[in-house]
């Protein structure tokens, strides 16, 4: 398997609707939800990205690699096409639980963090990886609730499955604030937890707060505090790269191109 990049710089997440924005703001790398298009005909602006050598990664929200049932194939081979059509120097999935048999969650949730769990997700992500023949990255997600039974914190959790699976590490900070917030899970004790030295890339987002609860919605600019958690991040390790998700509400290309200066700005203070 070809190593994780060690560089990739400062991106942003690929969507129809910004598709020529994210060419006129010559982003480092960009990255496409691998479940919203076909590797057999792929979007002309990705393509055009990719002849620019703008390097394009598959994140995929549905593959469920935290379930007891093992990964979909049809999924995995999915995420293995679009990996090869794009040319991606690795695939990103979320380290959650997305349904079981025919019922599915509708929302990325969290997994039992149990050494039974453990097992069977070390499992999973061996088999994701076989399939993938690229680097896999998973990604901490966004809770909405903790299970009793959890042996392990998060960031102790996914530091033992990297450790067996070799896998590396999406670190989402606006996902560790929403998780502080609405579960008074301390970000910065997550971070100095985290396998660090396994970092693929970080995510940054904005949301919203409404009656106490944080709302991770990827459609306001970035809060100070996700960018102060990207600053501690930069200060205990040096992200390959940092990439700004924006899912509706699209603001134009200035306000896109302030937010990337904001980020830019957050990892230099590190």
């Amino acid at each position: 398997m070809t190593p994780r990049p060690d560089r990739l710089g400062v991106g942003i997440g690929w969507r129809p609707e910004l598709d020529l924005t994210v060419e006129r703001l010559g982003v480092d790398f960009v990255e496409v939800i691998a479940e919203t298009i076909r590797p057999s005909a792929l979007p002309a602006s990705l393509q055009a990205l990719r002849v620019a050598g703008t390097p394009v990664i598959p994140h995929g929200v549905t593959l469920g690699v935290g379930g007891a049932e093992p990964p979909d194939p049809e999924r995995l081979a999915h995420l293995a096409a679009c990996a090869d059509a794009l040319e991606a120097p690795l695939v990103s999935e979320h380290l959650a639980f997305v349904r079981a048999g025919d019922l599915d969650a509708g929302h990325l949730l969290p997994v039992p963090r149990t050494r039974e769990a453990l097992s069977v997700i070390t499992r999973n992500v061996r088999q994701a990886q076989e399939a993938l023949l690229v680097p896999l990255a998973l990604e901490n997600v966004a809770a909405v609730f903790g299970w009793p039974e959890d042996e392990m914190t998060e960031a102790e959790f996914l530091g033992e499955l990297v450790e067996r699976t070799g896998a590396a590490l999406l670190v989402d900070v606006a996902n560790l604030y929403t998780n502080q917030v609405n579960l008074c899970l301390d970000a910065r004790a997550a971070l100095d937890a985290l396998p660090l030295d396994r970092l693929a890339y970080v995510h940054v987002a904005g949301g919203y707060a409404h009656d106490g609860v944080w709302h991770d919605t990827h459609t306001t600019p970035v809060p100070p505090d996700v960018l102060d958690l990207l600053g501690e991040l930069c200060a205990r390790a040096r992200p390959p790269g940092v990439l700004l998700e924006w899912d509706a509400d699209y603001p134009s290309d200035a306000v896109l191109a302030d937010e990337l200066g904001r980020v830019r700005k957050a990892m230099s203070g590190a």
